[in-house]
């Protein structure tokens, strides 16, 4: 009937008809996609379909699509006012960057320097942010008081220096020269120093992590390491099949981003309750925030001017990356197909296939994915009992798939 539904839609003869056929037919899209996103959790390759059955829908559509927008939010938590996770998270972040030059102490001036470079403050804090909200839902979830334990907070001061050192390696992997507004360090001190930085930081996050004293955090945390490597060698590769193309590149988006923040609370979670059912919703939780937050990120690559984003657009492209809105793009442009399996290498690759991102509809399809992740991510985080972070935490959903840098 989906499919029926697109043929008739696509027939002039029928326009006094197209209004409302094209609500019943978002309709049945919009429960299509809520139940093979719902599939996908189980089994990837469900998914595929899904994006066979949604690209049936383009062509009439598209003023409608903003009725969807924020669906997820709306339909599974109805507060009429959700906290701020900012201001919520502001007392517990605010010694933050102290804290952790304080574990980077050194005496040599210049790996001080090296160090320090990216922890001046104006990151966006955006995984220690969800870690203590987190740390403090479960914690109230839990009957405990709402206070942070020493352990959980040195899981989110753990969680941005592991962040952080993946920045500084990844930037020397990709040669790059900005990072959050100003020169990367390999690009101020030379790429060997930058290396040994990254090195210098992820060992002392791995000294704060074993004062923590749990064997099972130690084991969770050592997880988010293993994940970053390996996902930076999938990014290395692509996938021939178009199919396994999408899957590859979800897996790889849960290795280099989702990781840190799904084990970072399933790590706060086990240092206040040992009930497996709710690690697994924190879990969850950050994985699927973890997710949307990198597809949406994929979408600044098309979307946002430089000056937002801290580093050049199109990047992704430039460095040979098939990211979310250019796999969907080739649904409609297959001759992007020869352009990812060459890595965009050939001159004019990168201008042509920004052109066909931007004349397709990649970009709101991966947005609209990026929903659906917020949307599980809210069932999860729903199961907890109410508080006024767990409300943050739901929030914050809302402001992963808005934000513009």
């Amino acid at each position: 009937s989906y499919c029926c539904l697109s043929i008739i839609s696509n027939q002039s003869a029928l326009s006094p008809l197209t209004s409302d056929i094209n609500k019943v037919f978002l309709s049945t899209q919009l429960l299509l996609t809520e139940y093979f996103f719902e599939m996908y959790l189980l089994n990837d390759n469900v998914f595929h379909f899904y994006c066979l059955c949604i690209s049936l829908s383009r062509h009439k559509s598209q003023s409608l699509y903003p009725t969807l927008q924020f669906f997820c939010c709306r339909t599974l938590h109805s507060d009429a006012k959700l906290k701020d996770p900012f201001m919520l998270a502001q007392k517990d972040l605010k010694s933050l960057y102290d804290d952790i030059k304080k574990e980077l102490f050194v005496s040599k001036v210049e790996l001080k320097s090296l160090c320090d470079y990216y922890f001046d403050g104006k990151g966006k804090a955006i995984r220690p942010m969800i870690v203590v909200l987190m740390a403090r839902a479960l914690n109230i979830h839990s009957n405990k008081a709402g206070d942070l334990l020493p352990g959980q907070r040195a899981i989110a001061m753990i969680s941005e220096m592991i962040h952080t050192a993946s920045l500084v390696h990844d930037d020397v992997i990709d040669g790059s020269d900005q990072r959050r507004g100003k020169r990367t360090i390999n690009e101020v001190w030379g790429e060997k120093k930058a290396i040994l930085a990254g090195d210098f930081i992820l060992s002392a996050a791995s000294m704060a992590l074993a004062r923590i004293g749990n064997n099972t955090v130690i084991k969770v945390l050592s997880q988010v390491i293993e994940d970053l490597v390996r996902g930076e060698f999938m990014q290395l590769g692509s996938k021939e099949n178009e199919n396994e193309r999408f899957k590859h590149y979800l897996e790889k988006t849960f290795k280099k981003t989702a990781s840190l923040i799904a084990n970072s609370c399933k790590a706060v979670s086990i240092l206040v309750n040992s009930d497996p059912d709710v690690h697994e919703i924190a879990y969850q939780y950050g994985k699927n925030v973890g997710i949307a937050f990198q597809l949406v990120d994929d979408v600044l690559d098309f979307t946002s001017r430089p000056s937002q984003l801290g580093k050049p657009s199109a990047a992704d492209l430039k460095l040979g990356l098939a990211t979310g809105p250019v796999l969907f793009a080739c649904q409609q442009f297959p001759e992007l197909h020869a352009m990812i399996m060459r890595r965009f290498s050939y001159n004019g690759d990168v201008d042509r296939a920004w052109q066909y991102v931007l004349q397709s509809d990649g970009v709101q399809q991966t947005n609209y994915l990026a929903q659906h992740y917020c949307q599980e991510a809210i069932r999860q985080i729903s199961m907890l009992r109410p508080s006024p972070e767990r409300d943050a935490l739901i929030r914050l959903t809302e402001m992963v798939l808005t934000r513009d840098k």
